[in-house]
């Protein structure tokens, strides 16, 4: 062993004191390759970079023989900040950081073997999109049938996993285009020296694999090779990692496979089990004690996880006493559960406990609104985390600008955000051709517009269009018109690839909006257009919490990983919501809902409320939903239910409530309405009621329309005519 790297090392006893029994085995491994499954809550981060003090201190590898990988800028700056508090050494020049800042530093000191030039660029997503823009344009190719986004998250999906244009298989015509347009993005890249994110991890794996003394170079160099977050590597990742430690560098990777949630970003989990493979892995140590939550929270997480498969197990336990129970609310409507919500939050103020350390979670974004509603009229500070508050999010400006332009078509603001969004063929020089015409003339853009021909007098003729055929709509149906004759759906529903799942979620905010309009007309006696568009811009602007604000944190799940707070509500905890309807779709999609769950569950440090609503608004129409199955795995002696058990709707009793009342067809003195009457609804025309049931707020009716088909409808909402 060499010596130490200083006359007066730190005593081990003093860097290792506090370690438990399996963070101690981990910390003091030799050299030899582990895999740590870290579970939530377990000091990773500090077992992570105490091993690599360790192996400093004790002269086993000089600062500059470590390689350290993070998915995350904040997480490597967090890891050199802890080292520099551990050790008396200058950490500037170790190889610490994410996987695309290391292959950006091993490119830029061998940028000749490398084949680019010294000062090579990198191109950020709008740079990269600019760029394909350009060569399907001289290619001839038309972006109506190959959208440009969509040819992006071709050539970045296919560079992830390793291939070139050639390497492609191309079994069609369709495909075989876009691999042209990805050889000559490649060419065209090369030539003007620069690289996009995807190129970087691509480039310096093709450096090092062809290359035996640079290969063998680093090999030498980098004995210790450490890795976070371990379960979110994605396969050329893997592969990378696995060239630098060659066959005797020792793979230091932490990880927790039950923390999985990034299958759709390329993750695959099925990596940690190779590692055991292909490194043949004989330390396995688990890191079991938490030291964020509560007993009964984890005991609850641990039940949970446990009805996944191929696990490679562990069980959470904490010194902690059991603690409070999970609260679990069932509220009659999706507004009733925000309404609950907030006001546990004010007792929860009351009690002491600050908002910063309260989170609300949901599964998908478009939830976040009737929660942010219910916040702004009780006059709680929030800031949703990750992400846009919902009125500020790119597709709704988007709709709504089209509903401002209708409006007022002297909004220049609105017209110049859709004028080519979905784009429709209106490239910039037009635009500019626009400005300058009014300019000229002295006249709103849309006064210029209306006098240009082609392509921009089409866009006028669809406002007209939209406008007119909107006049005597209500607000909902203002709403949905516009979403699908702009052509906003149709352009989300056609995204494909890595931005699909960006797409769906920008489709469910849509449809989401369809729904504040609805309630909004249920709310407001003004239920103008003007008046919501006044609404929205209202609820966009209030309550802006600064970073030194005591404000409450909303977030998804997936922006929830790696957080913790004393308090933590769970939202929406319906079948379908959540876990997700897309789960089903997919193999391991349902266990990877359930990874999410457990995700969101090991958030909470004290106290964790789980709701659901028995009905929910979407997309303008009252859905009924189940209660999750995650909620029927959980242990009923860890749960406080603070809502009667007894469910009016018979999608419940499946979940083993107690049996409802089977639904009561009501006369005509009840609701209004009976079986075999013909009504007129706006939007689905004519049709026979055949199904009446519930009273007051409650009722609802099935109606058959002629072209729509069986329909149940909320009598608050429906707005039908009798005939």
């Amino acid at each position: 062993m060499s010596a130490p790297l200083w006359d007066n090392p730190p005593m081990n006893t003093t860097l290792l004191s506090g370690l438990n029994p399996p963070q101690l085995q981990a910390v003091t491994l030799p050299r030899q390759s582990a895999l740590i499954l870290a579970g939530a809550g377990s000091g990773k981060t500090r077992v992570l970079t105490t091993r690599i003090a360790y192996l400093i201190s004790t002269g086993a590898v000089s600062p500059h023989g470590i390689l350290a990988v993070t998915f995350t800028n904040k997480a490597a700056k967090e890891m050199v900040t802890r080292l520099s508090a551990m050790l008396p050494i200058n950490t500037r020049g170790m190889w610490i950081g994410t996987f695309h800042g290391l292959c950006n530093r091993l490119l830029r000191a061998h940028y000749r073997e490398a084949a680019l030039p010294q000062t090579f660029q990198i191109l950020d997503s709008g740079d990269q999109l600019s760029a394909i823009k350009r060569i399907m344009k001289a290619l001839e190719i038309d972006d109506e049938k190959y959208p440009p986004r969509e040819m992006q998250n071709f050539i970045s999906g296919s560079k992830e996993q390793g291939l070139r244009a050639h390497d492609v298989e191309a079994f069609d015509p369709y495909t075989r285009r876009k691999v042209d347009v990805y050889a000559e993005y490649d060419a065209q890249c090369q030539r003007e020296g620069v690289v996009d994110f995807s190129e970087l991890l691509l480039r310096c794996f093709e450096l090092l694999s062809r290359n035996e003394s640079l290969r063998t170079h680093y090999q030498e160099r980098f004995h210790h090779i450490l890795v976070d977050e371990f379960q979110d590597t994605n396969p050329l990742q893997y592969q990378w990692l696995k060239l630098l430690a060659g066959q005797h560098n020792a793979l230091f990777a932490v990880g927790d496979d039950d923390q999985s949630i990034y299958a759709f970003r390329g993750a695959n989990v099925g990596n940690m089990k190779d590692l055991l493979r292909d490194f043949k892995v004989e330390a396995v140590i688990k890191l079991e004690q938490n030291y964020r939550s509560h007993g009964n929270i984890l005991d609850a997480a641990n039940a949970l996880i446990s009805n996944n498969r191929n696990r490679l197990g562990k069980n959470l336990w904490t010194s902690e006493q059991g603690g409070e129970k999970l609260r679990v609310y069932e509220a009659p409507t999706d507004v009733e559960e925000a309404n609950f919500i907030v006001g546990e939050i004010r007792q929860l103020k009351t009690e002491g406990l600050k908002l910063t350390e309260m989170a609300l979670l949901y599964r998908s974004n478009a939830q976040s609104r009737v929660l942010e509603h219910a916040l702004v009229s009780a006059g709680l500070s929030y800031r949703v985390y990750g992400g846009l508050r919902f009125f500020e999010r790119q597709e709704i400006k988007h709709a709504l600008a089209y509903l401002r332009l209708m409006q007022n078509t002297d909004d220049d603001n609105a017209l110049l955000r859709i004028i080519n969004y979905p784009t429709r063929g209106i490239g910039a020089r037009s635009i500019e051709q626009i400005q300058d015409s009014a300019k000229m003339h002295g006249t709103t853009l849309w006064d210029a517009a209306a006098r240009a021909g082609g392509k921009v007098s089409a866009f006028v003729g669809l406002i007209e269009a939209m406008r007119s055929a909107t006049s005597a709509l209500p607000l909902p149906e203002i709403m949905e018109h516009v979403l699908v004759h702009s052509g906003l759906i149709e352009h989300y529903q056609s995204e494909k690839g890595a931005k699909k799942r960006e797409a769906e979620e920008r489709l469910e905010n849509l449809k989401e909006l369809v729904t504040a309009a609805t309630l909004f007309v249920h709310e407001n006696e003004d239920d103008s257009l003007t008046s919501f568009l006044t609404h929205a811009s209202l609820e966009a602007g209030e309550h802006q919490a600064g970073d030194q604000d005591d404000a409450l944190h909303l977030m998804t799940v997936h922006a929830a990983k790696g957080l913790e707070f004393n308090a933590v509500f769970i939202t929406g905890l319906e079948e379908n919501l959540f876990p997700h309807q897309n789960s089903q779709r997919v193999d391991g999609g349902l266990d990877e809902e359930r990874r999410l769950m457990y995700v969101a569950i090991t958030r909470a440090r004290r106290r964790l409320y789980m709701s659901f609503a028995q009905r929910r608004m979407l997309n303008g129409q009252v859905s009924y939903g189940a209660p999750s199955s995650f909620l029927k795995e959980l242990p009923e002696d860890l749960l406080q239910w603070l809502s009667a058990r007894e469910a009016p709707r018979n999608p419940f009793a499946s979940f083993g409530y107690s049996a409802p009342a089977a639904p009561v067809q009501h006369s005509v003195s009840s609701t209004g309405w009976r079986t075999g009457q013909r009504v007129m609804h706006l939007k689905f025309g004519e049709g026979v009621i055949t199904g009446v049931e519930g009273s007051g707020t409650d009722g609802r009716v099935q109606v058959n329309f002629k072209h729509a088909g069986s329909k149940w409808l909320a009598l608050e909402y429906a707005k039908l005519t009798a005939l």
